[in-house]
């Protein structure tokens, strides 16, 4: 099966928040607010995809300054096509654009909190986050 990976190619926030559903960090995203959806895709400076044909399948989102830190805010595959390295490749294809000394930070799904030490991730207890409106 021959999966593409590409650095910021456009796509449509419906095709994202189809993926986001099938890898079920739709979950944990706002993907009934398009308008926030977009913003989403808008602002990240660093968006790898993966795509199978002309599907949508993985997606890496970032927020960095590629050179100390990248916020890996997204890492998302579709459900049939877990398993198959697509997280992992998407992950080594976002360290090609990162400086060699920046490091990536991200806050793990609880589905998915095994799955980073796999790829190389080292867990760190000290991330810490602000809710500007609590709920």
């Amino acid at each position: 099966m021959a999966i593409n990976y590409f650095k910021d190619k456009l796509i449509s926030v419906d095709q994202a928040i189809d993926l986001y559903k099938k890898s079920t960090l739709g979950e944990r995203r706002p993907i009934h607010n398009r308008a926030t959806f977009q913003d989403m895709l808008n602002h990240a400076n660093l968006t790898i995809t993966a795509w199978h044909d002309s599907k949508l399948i993985g997606i890496s989102r970032s927020l960095t300054d590629f050179s100390y830190v990248a916020y890996l805010a997204d890492l998302a595959v579709d459900s049939e096509y877990q398993k198959l390295g697509v997280g992992k490749q998407l992950v080594v294809e976002t360290k090609k654009y990162l400086g060699d000394e920046c490091l990536i930070v991200l806050l793990s799904a609880p589905k998915a909190n095994d799955y980073y030490p796999h790829i190389g991730f080292e867990h760190n207890p000290r991330a810490w986050t602000f809710k500007k409106n609590p709920a």
